[in-house]
């Protein structure tokens, strides 16, 4: 039990660091405004297009909304890694307002349907690189890995009360007033997002020599790149895009389950929807225990069983009764919750953050075309096989890829792994390493080095070349320049910045005072992590700077090598 209130404890703090965290509380509160504005939108539009030529109308409105956003995801994922993401939010959302608005006015004077269709498609294009964008400067913004996730869960459950609040709030105005008051109300949704997002401002990182010297069309495919060299990350993704496939296959099934299997009537298919909706949002409240866990894989893989295993009941036993279908598809809303929250999670460990929004810009790529795929593939399963069995087969298809599968899911989460609470706090006491994002830092805890030495020991020595950069856990160490005692360091202290960053000998000597316990990190790790984020960089330089004058003084700050 104490383990369990452990547990919830840093889970709650991770959830209270996100709302004291400005940007990331502006950031939530854009993609609050984004998410109402989008769900509005899509009612508006539907209920237009149906208007003006039916049911078929709404479909192809709907498929000319979902395909070209898609087919442009991996490449406008290039934005968010060659200009700051906040840029991209900014602009991204802008955008949407006067679309959304123009689409407002053009109702409003009874303009034609086409125009109206035309800035409605358009607006999802001009979507495309929210999601990319809002991913990939999530761990800049968040302070730990704990922080990231809850960053993540809070995400979540903003999408999951959207999804509720969007079309009811349409549904009001719907009933009151007319579809071009809603659409202005979705296009002020976008505007208050944009206002907030001016507000936002991220950690500014170094671009990327692969973005700076390649071509566009090199830095589009970047994104695919990652992807297919890495095996682990090509699973995890495959996996994610699976569940959206069976997603695409549950939206047609959930139809025909309500109307002609547990004869709810065209009613059916909303109360069925509003269970698995929420579902979603306790769901996403759930995944907030993810915060404090060291592994994520077993949240994502048993989101990826809630999901299939609810709709293979489905089929085995058609004669259950309403409550209990309405239950299972509220299980599959919280498998849907646990999959995002611990799959993005993972995506955002496991990704470089120079490539980060092109890598989620393929991801979204993939998910779009799943979506699309498993509402043409339901109805050939249904008449191949009958209803009862599709159900079966497409529950059954993510079990069978987790028992496939979920080694490999496993490995990429040990090797992105959220360090130890005590290894992140004593880097985060570190001047040089504080600026750095959540990530940055369980990175380069992931690659320290322990060591324990007697006294006497010399840890670097006076002119050696600098190999390695040290922290202090336990103990003391005492330095020396030149045969001069200079200071002692205790734990939480550090040295052996300035041979690495000026690339010149060590300038001290550092020897062990009584037993120490080191946390070493290598050059080649230090370097890149320090230099590739700016105000990391210029912490150092300051430290340095202070270090180096203390030395010629002979007294003053601490000495480091």
């Amino acid at each position: 039990m104490g383990g369990i209130a452990a547990h919830l404890r840093e889970s709650g703090r991770s959830f209270t660091a996100v709302l004291r965290n400005t940007n990331l509380r502006r950031l939530q509160g854009a993609w609050t405004a984004v998410a109402i504005g989008h769900w509005g939108l899509l009612v508006a539009v539907s209920v237009y297009a149906y208007g003006q030529g039916g049911e078929k109308a709404v479909g192809i409105v709907f498929l000319l909304r979902l395909v070209p956003a898609g087919l442009l995801a991996p490449f406008v994922g290039v934005l968010g890694d060659r200009y700051r993401r906040e840029a991209v939010l900014f602009v991204s959302a802008l955008l949407r307002f006067f679309l959304c608005a123009g689409a407002a006015v053009c109702v409003a004077i009874d303009g034609p349907a086409m125009l109206v269709y035309a800035l409605a498609i358009v607006t999802s294009i001009a979507n495309a690189p929210y999601k990319s964008a809002q991913a990939a400067i999530m761990p800049t913004l968040a302070a730990t890995p704990n922080e990231l996730t809850a960053a993540n869960a809070v995400s979540s459950t903003v999408e999951s009360l959207a999804f509720f609040l969007g079309p009811a709030l349409a549904g009001v105005l719907l009933a009151l007033t007319g579809i071009d008051v809603v659409l202005a109300v979705a296009a002020a949704m976008f505007g208050l997002a944009s206002i907030v997002l001016l507000r936002l401002h991220a950690p500014k990182t170094e671009a990327s020599k692969e973005v700076e010297a390649s071509t566009i069309l090199s830095e589009c495919m970047a994104g695919f790149r990652v992807v297919f060299r890495h095996r682990e990350l090509r699973v995890l993704m495959g996996l994610f895009t699976a569940q959206t496939l069976v997603a695409g296959l549950m939206l047609v099934f959930l139809v025909v389950v309500a109307i002609e299997v547990l004869d709810m009537g065209d009613s059916g298919v909303g109360y069925l929807n509003s269970a698995f909706g929420v579902g979603a949002l306790l769901g996403a409240l759930g995944a907030l225990g993810l915060t404090g866990a060291r592994r994520l894989s077993p949240g994502f893989l048993v989101g990826l069983l809630l999901w299939g295993l609810p709709l293979a009941v489905l089929g085995l036993w058609s004669t259950l009764a309403v409550a209990v279908a309405l239950v299972l598809f509220a299980i599959m809303g919280a498998g849907n919750s646990l999959v995002d929250v611990a799959g993005y999670t993972l995506v955002q460990r496991a990704v470089p953050d120079d490539v980060l929004a092109r890598v989620f810009g393929v991801l979204q790529f993939f998910l779009l075309c799943a979506l699309g795929v498993g509402g043409l593939l339901a109805p050939v399963l249904s008449d191949l096989f009958g209803l009862e069995n599709a159900l079966i087969i497409s529950g059954l298809f993510l079990p069978v890829l987790v028992l496939l599968f979920g080694r490999t899911v496993a490995r990429i989460d040990a090797a992105a792994a959220a360090p130890e609470t005590q290894e992140l706090r004593l880097l985060t006491g570190v001047p040089i390493f504080a600026p750095l994002p959540g990530t940055a830092l369980e990175h380069i805890t992931g690659r320290l080095v322990p060591l324990r030495l007697e006294p006497g020991t010399v840890v670097v020595r006076e002119g050696d070349a600098g190999d390695r950069f040290y922290v202090i856990v336990e103990g003391e160490v005492e330095v020396t320049a030149e045969g001069k005692p200079i200071t002692t360091q205790g734990a939480g202290g550090y040295f052996g910045e300035i041979a690495l960053l000026k690339d010149v000998p060590r300038t001290a000597t550092v020897t062990a005072k009584t037993p120490v316990v080191l946390y070493a990190l290598e050059r080649e790790d230090f370097l890149a992590t320090v230099t590739g984020h700016a105000p990391s960089a210029k912490a150092a330089e300051m430290v340095v700077s202070s270090r180096l004058s203390g030395l010629s003084a002979a007294a003053g700050s601490p000495i480091s090598s």
